[in-house]
């Protein structure tokens, strides 16, 4: 299966357990693995044959920018759901969104829930 990578979007969200995470806000950044048949747009240098990733890039923002969730799991498959639906050439998406910066204690560079869904 053909791959397209659109790693370390960087947003700027509301979303966690805690109130004030809701509140103040920080930040988030997301990997995507887009798994679909890339042949088509190889062999013909057309865009419709592929996914744009600038699109693909502003629908991950819509939903982390968008309305506040407790859970990264939820962030995740609203995210995959959102891909799966609005570009019909993908058949299977690996999400992992990754929060640099989470409010626990402890020495360490992020947390991150990583998922893959695809076409039923």
């Amino acid at each position: 299966m053909d791959k397209i990578f659109v790693n370390n979007m960087r947003f700027y969200g509301y979303h966690g357990v805690f109130g004030e995470e809701q509140k103040l806000g920080q930040r988030f950044n997301v990997d995507a693995v887009l798994s679909m048949d890339l042949s088509k747009a190889g062999l013909t240098d057309d865009l419709e044959q592929t996914v744009h990733y600038g699109e693909v890039y502003n629908a991950v923002k819509e939903i982390v920018e968008g309305e506040p969730v407790k859970l990264l799991e939820t962030l995740a498959e609203t995210i995959s759901a959102s891909l799966l639906g609005r570009f019909t050439l993908i058949d299977e998406v690996t999400i992992k969104v990754i929060k640099p910066d989470p409010p626990i204690p402890g020495h360490y560079d992020s947390v991150a829930v990583e998922i893959t869904r695809g076409r039923a």
